[in-house]
């Protein structure tokens, strides 16, 4: 793992650390919790996380202490936007702001290169978490697996 950060966090007590997998057992891990949170309540099968420009992105995951508790991938539509995709935090952690960490340093990523803003497409369970770290809705988008809503949205950095 390519640490970026680390938190205490405040109300678990516990080391939290945003960091890039890096070999191929902690990419794994990042895209085998990709499915569990993102795919596998819908009844994916094991590889529908993956997309064919997953090797040309920038994956960040959530580590509270040595357990992975949260994915996020980032990469670049343009020399302007960056994208935010496959955000997620396991279902036991939700609801802790733990998110905000991931959201932060892909923030920061796409600030440091130079990117004026975040672009995404929210599950409409996930709207008052985006809207709470600054997004707003663009537009009411596509259905996934014919049930679940998506809003595209966006942030200025």
């Amino acid at each position: 793992m390519i640490v970026l950060s680390e938190f205490i966090h405040q109300e678990l007590g516990q080391k939290i650390i945003i960091a890039h997998p890096e070999s191929q057992e902690e990419l794994n891990q990042y895209y085998q919790l990709r499915h569990e949170i993102l795919r596998a309540p819908w009844n994916q099968p094991p590889g529908s996380e993956k997309v064919n420009d997953d090797n040309s992105a920038i994956h960040l995951c959530l580590m509270i202490e040595n357990l992975m508790a949260g994915v996020c991938r980032l990469h670049y539509n343009n020399a302007d936007e960056a994208q935010i995709r496959f955000m997620g935090v396991k279902a036991a952690y939700r609801n802790q702001k733990l998110g905000d960490y991931l959201m932060v340093a892909a923030e920061n990523i796409s600030k440091s290169n130079h990117c004026k803003s975040i672009f995404l497409q929210a599950r409409e369970n996930a709207v008052p978490f985006y809207e709470r770290n600054g997004y707003h809705i663009e537009a009411r988008t596509f259905i996934l697996f014919d049930t679940i809503q998506h809003y595209a949205m966006r942030k200025n950095i």
